[in-house]
């Protein structure tokens, strides 16, 4: 199978969809001849022009409020925020308008809008480029939350949530974009809730989310070396979650450790961790542990940007701990 970037699979991904389907259309800053800050509509300009990829002022709001008035007339926009920190300038439409309009016109109208822009810390980006807001959007109800980790998945999932009629949040973050993987030629659209084993093990269960599943699997690989075998898991969506495969995951392991690189308190670990023991008590045989990045604002020293997330020794760190309760 050929392998192509994280970034090119997933503008693969929208090109099929824009020739497939005329009300595809990309909105947002920059995205237009420029091909967009993070090279996601790189050559779309040359052929579809300025009507289906239209460049914007910093108007997040305004755009947004546009799109989704277009995708309750049937059109299917692309929003590209850029950074996902920026979609935070309009979450009074994104909550009160796009995730609930099904709901207030009971059905009537469908919500077909992806809703894209790159999360997470690197690269010494700072306090409002670092950011990864998949828990404020898995507790509203009405959105998808989608936060893929490999090539094949960016470009599966990319067009599932094109051609959903649901508002789709769709998060790539930032240290995956030049990562490579194989993708496959003929079509597949990845399904929502469906998790991913990304590596398969009997004495501990780890769940993470987007690069921490690089890491634990990194982390997983090095502990093999001293006979302690790690299942990585990998949702690939958090709403919907396929908790399934994560609580037969923990009945063989007995042990679970949810590794994300945001907050700790209310984040998807805390949910994740609530749910196995509710409905997995008995599998268990250690509580479950979370391990989540600093609860502070992303500092733009390289040196602090890196002692405030956490890197593959610190997840082995954490396994051993847990093993050895």
């Amino acid at each position: 199978m050929r392998e192509l970037t994280y970034t090119a699979a997933a503008r693969e991904g929208l090109a099929e969809e824009m020739a497939r389907d005329p009300t595809v259309f990309v909105v947002g800053e920059g995205i237009g001849a420029r091909g967009g800050n993070f090279n996601t509509t790189t050559g779309l300009f040359e052929l579809y022009g300025p009507e289906r990829l239209r460049d914007t002022p910093i108007t997040e709001r305004g755009f947004t409020g546009l799109c989704t008035g277009a995708a309750m007339v049937g059109a299917r926009p692309v929003v590209d925020y850029m950074f996902f920190d920026f979609a935070l300038d309009a979450l009074g439409e994104l909550i009160n308008q796009t995730a609930k309009i099904q709901y207030m016109s009971d059905g009537r109208l469908k919500m077909p809008i992806v809703l894209r822009g790159c999360i997470g810390v690197g690269n010494s980006a700072g306090a409002h480029h670092s950011g990864s807001y998949y828990a404020l959007f898995v507790h509203q109800p009405g959105f998808r939350v989608v936060v893929p980790t490999t090539p094949r998945d960016v470009k599966g999932l990319l067009k599932t949530a094109i051609r959903s009629d649901d508002p789709v949040i769709f998060m790539e973050h930032r240290a995956l974009l030049t990562t490579k993987g194989p993708v496959p030629e003929e079509e597949e659209l990845i399904p929502f809730g469906q998790a991913r084993i990304a590596r398969e093990g009997t004495d501990v269960t780890v769940v993470g989310i987007a690069i921490m599943v690089n890491r634990a699997v990194e982390a997983a690989e090095q502990l093999a070396a001293e006979g302690i075998s790690v299942e990585v898991i990998d949702p690939r969506t958090l709403a919907p979650l396929d908790l399934e495969t994560i609580l037969q995951s923990v009945q063989k392991t007995g042990r679970l450790l949810i590794v994300d690189e945001t907050y700790g308190p209310c984040g998807i670990g805390a949910e994740i961790a609530a749910r196995v023991m509710e409905e997995g008590f008995d599998g268990l045989d250690a509580p479950v542990r979370r391990l989540n990045g600093a609860h502070a604002p992303i500092p733009y020293s390289p040196p602090l940007e890196q002692a405030v997330v956490p890197d593959t020794p610190a997840i082995i760190q954490a396994i051993r701990a847990l093993l050895a309760e």
